[in-house]
């Protein structure tokens, strides 16, 4: 059974930063692509930064500049820094992966979610 653990979540004032993390465990064969999404109760959950196995990265519009994802493959891990955090940013933060389980298929796997608040 494949789990993705995130952390780092917590509360900051507008202006400062965060780290969050997302470990992925279990019998993981392969990883894809990682991604950090968000949603704000009552709204959709939107895309916020993609990576790939390779490294190459995309993010939001929204958070261009702002926001950087990495990832250790090593680890199993994929990271958000989030720099020059707005209001706008508070939302719950969630991992998404792309994995192979053993010998299975490529399937989708989701974090528990982790609470970001940028207070103003």
């Amino acid at each position: 059974q494949v789990q993705l653990v995130e952390s780092g979540g917590g509360l900051v004032q507008a202006g400062g930063s965060l780290r969050l993390s997302c470990a992925a465990s279990g019998s993981i064969l392969d990883i894809n692509t990682m991604d950090w999404y968000r949603q704000v109760p009552g709204k959709q959950r939107e895309l916020v930064a993609t990576i790939t196995s390779g490294g190459n990265t995309n993010y939001a519009d929204s958070v261009k500049g702002r926001f950087t994802i990495s990832r250790d493959n090593a680890k199993n891990t994929v990271y958000l820094q989030m720099d020059n955090l707005k209001p706008e940013d508070t939302a719950d933060y969630y991992c998404h992966a792309i994995i192979r389980a053993g010998w299975g298929p490529w399937r989708d796997y989701w974090g528990q979610g982790t609470q970001v608040t940028v207070s103003s």
